[in-house]
């Protein structure tokens, strides 16, 4: 039996974590009695005892629950935006890079990436390391989200309000200061950061994450049936990031819904466009391979399970 401990089990990717081991016989979940749960000496016993820790916890929380783990066989993973940039810490995307992979495999420190960030990176490292876009190319992107990735407090305001305003697309992070935007550039390679304008909406799980490119910019020319043929080498048959079926007009009715993958834990990328203007497209559940199926799917790579094992496919 792996002995796992979520700190932070009542947020939103703690609980769907929980969920998952659900449908597991491998798994011992080592629990905290809730007056000790900010006992920090109880925690680091607890902690220290299990196989994998999993960080469901604000930034500067997850920081300091990661310092009580003294124990070198434990391995943390992080779900904050903490530790995604530290280079003492493996980034949790395996799909996009065997080196990543290798990194994974050899760390005991795991931080899996924010869930717009999935998606960009999803995009955007391939255009990179196959040579499409040089580092300093300016990448605009848009995304939209369902609302469970507002937290908490965003839940509860769309599940109990009857405002008006929810009911239409709310752009934020009009700063252009949104929190994933550090891991985007970081992990892709970009010079700088990416404009990017995200969106969240009135559902309740899903993704798109849109990045429109100009052909005459590119380092690389090429044709939209070219670039799906670039992606299409790049992820193969891989089962967590699928290129889908090639059509210039996107999707075979002209619409891609943002929701479709709510449940899954893969993400689908589409490309589309025409011989001056191109289109990719990364759609995922936030909740899914944007944040506790990544999740799960780090532990059964550290547990020597499959890595689709007790996900949603």
């Amino acid at each position: 039996m792996v002995k796992v401990f979520i700190d932070g089990k009542s947020g939103t990717t703690g609980l769907k974590i929980f969920e998952r081991f659900s449908k597991r016989n491998d798994i011992e979940l080592l629990e905290i009695k809730e007056e000790l749960r900010k006992d920090p000496i109880e925690k680091q016993k607890i902690m220290n005892n299990a196989d994998i820790v999993f960080l469901c916890l604000p930034d500067d929380a997850a920081i300091e629950s990661a310092k009580l783990v003294t124990n070198p066989n434990t391995v943390i993973i992080d779900t904050s935006t903490a530790h995604r940039t530290d280079p003492d810490w493996a980034y949790g995307f395996p799909e996009l890079d065997k080196e990543l992979e290798n990194k994974i495999n050899n760390s005991k420190r795991i931080a899996v990436p924010g869930c717009y960030a999935s998606g960009f990176l999803s995009i955007v490292y391939p255009l990179v390391k196959l040579g499409v876009i040089d580092k300093y190319y300016q990448i605009s992107a848009n995304a939209i989200s369902g609302y469970s990735g507002a937290g908490k407090k965003g839940i509860e305001q769309y599940k109990s309000s009857n405002d008006v305003e929810l009911e239409a697309p709310r752009l934020y992070g009009m700063s252009q200061n949104h929190k994933h935007l550090k891991e985007m550039m970081a992990i892709s390679g970009l010079d700088h950061k990416p404009l990017f304008n995200p969106y969240v909406c009135n559902f309740y799980s899903g993704m798109i994450v849109d990045i429109p490119l100009e052909v005459k910019n590119l380092k690389k020319k090429v044709t939209p049936k070219e670039l799906y043929e670039l992606f299409k080498n790049y992820y193969g048959d891989n089962n967590f990031v699928r290129v889908m079926p090639f059509n210039e007009n996107g999707t075979e009715s002209g619409f891609l819904s943002a929701n479709h993958l709510s449940g899954k834990d893969y993400l689908e990328i589409y490309i589309s466009g025409n011989d001056e203007r191109i289109n990719v497209a990364a759609c995922l559940d936030n909740l899914g391979k944007g944040a506790s199926g990544a999740a799960v799917e780090v532990m059964n790579m550290k547990i020597g399970k499959e890595k689709e094992y007790s996900l949603e496919f």
